[in-house]
């Protein structure tokens, strides 16, 4: 029935699914922390009640593994890709770290929330183990472009590597897309300054 002149209709909710409420409940542990997450504060975020919250996700470890699983996913995509196994080997690492910083920002809430994971759950220890996994692929190429006299072998490969990815995920502090700088220029700068920094 159409509403009669002069009647106000209430515009209608998008419903919620999963995707939706992850990245809703991303954003509130990101404010809040996760420790400091309710399943109230989820559900009052999303402006539902927290049993249909709970119609769409098993519960708040749940959402903190899909998150993880999201940014940590992109990573390991990376590692398969082309660039990463072709080539010589600092032109790997370079490859890496470019697609790496560009995941960073594409997925920058969930890279940011996977940062602050400490492993306090069982969650959260397997995504540091992936996290590990992920800087051991990453060492393993640093290693081999010193031994190639392409970067300087003063530093232990996992100090460099741990070094490098400390530069490229402090850009989750400061970054949002709506300041000046372009996602091009952050990957161009902050790729720059680390390989600049490890070369002899």
């Amino acid at each position: 029935m159409k509403p009669t002149v002069g009647t106000t209709v209430a515009p209608r909710r998008a419903p919620y699914d999963p995707t939706s409420l992850l990245e809703v409940a991303v954003g509130v542990f990101n404010e809040r922390g996760y420790d400091g997450t309710s399943m109230e504060d989820l559900a009052r975020a999303a402006g539902i009640t927290k049993s249909s919250f709970y119609h769409h996700v098993d519960g708040k470890e749940a959402l903190l593994a899909a998150a993880c699983d999201r940014a940590l996913d992109a990573l390991f995509a990376v590692r398969d890709e082309e660039g990463s196994n072709a080539g010589r080997a600092i032109d790997r690492f370079v490859y890496v770290l470019r697609r790496t910083t560009q995941i960073l920002l594409t997925e920058l809430p969930y890279v940011t929330l996977l940062l602050r994971v400490r492993g306090n759950t069982a969650t959260e220890q397997a995504a540091l183990e992936r996290r590990r996994e992920f800087d051991r692929f990453t060492a393993d190429l640093v290693t081999q472009a010193m031994a190639d006299g392409d970067l300087r072998s003063d530093i232990e490969p996992g100090l460099a590597t741990r070094l490098a990815f400390g530069t490229l995920n402090s850009v989750t502090e400061w970054y949002r897309a709506a300041r000046d700088t372009s996602p091009d220029a952050v990957v161009d700068g902050a790729v720059g300054v680390i390989v600049r920094g490890l070369r002899p």
